[in-house]
């Protein structure tokens, strides 16, 4: 009895001097070869949303990203190289952009129609200098496609031209 509780306890010590010898920045290789995904970001996804099915992850230069669905709505948790959650996003109904809002939409970019439009909820604790939740708007006309964030003032402020 004495042996095997020995043993156990090795084997474990040895397993965690392995994991912390390169700070957790272990990589998964999925058996399909999709992505390469930290540890630490699995487990963080694995406590934050327990619920999640039809997992897919995607890594990049800049971030690792898990689409997933959760009680029928299907989201991206978005995650740094170091596995630290940054936010998640869903797609909703352009219903929720706020009258006001929507206004100046029609006023600034007259002629566009808007398509995606997507909710940002970050990780404020992660960085406190953004706002907790934001929207990003997709508009485009013939010619132009825009991408348009709106905070959690309602404020409108251009992001980035799509085409």
């Amino acid at each position: 009895m004495k042996k095997i509780f020995l043993t156990t306890a090795i084997a474990a010590l040895l397993s965690v001097n392995v994991f912390a010898a390169d700070g957790g920045k272990k990589v998964v290789e999925k058996a399909d070869g999709e992505a390469n995904v930290s540890y630490v970001a699995l487990h963080y996804f694995n406590v934050d949303f327990a619920d999640a099915k039809n997992v897919s992850w995607t890594v990049t230069k800049t971030c690792q990203k898990a689409t997933f669905v959760v009680d029928g709505v299907k989201k991206t948790a978005f995650y740094n190289l170091n596995g630290e959650y940054l936010g998640v996003t869903q797609r909703v109904d352009s219903k929720a952009i706020p009258a006001k809002t929507l206004k100046q939409i029609n006023k600034q970019y007259p002629g566009y129609e808007i398509g995606e439009v997507i909710v940002y909820q970050a990780n404020t604790s992660f960085n406190d200098s953004i706002d907790e939740t934001s929207y990003f708007v997709d508009i485009k006309n013939d010619a132009h496609e825009v991408l348009l964030r709106i905070n959690q003032q309602a404020n409108l402020e251009f992001f980035q031209t799509v085409k």
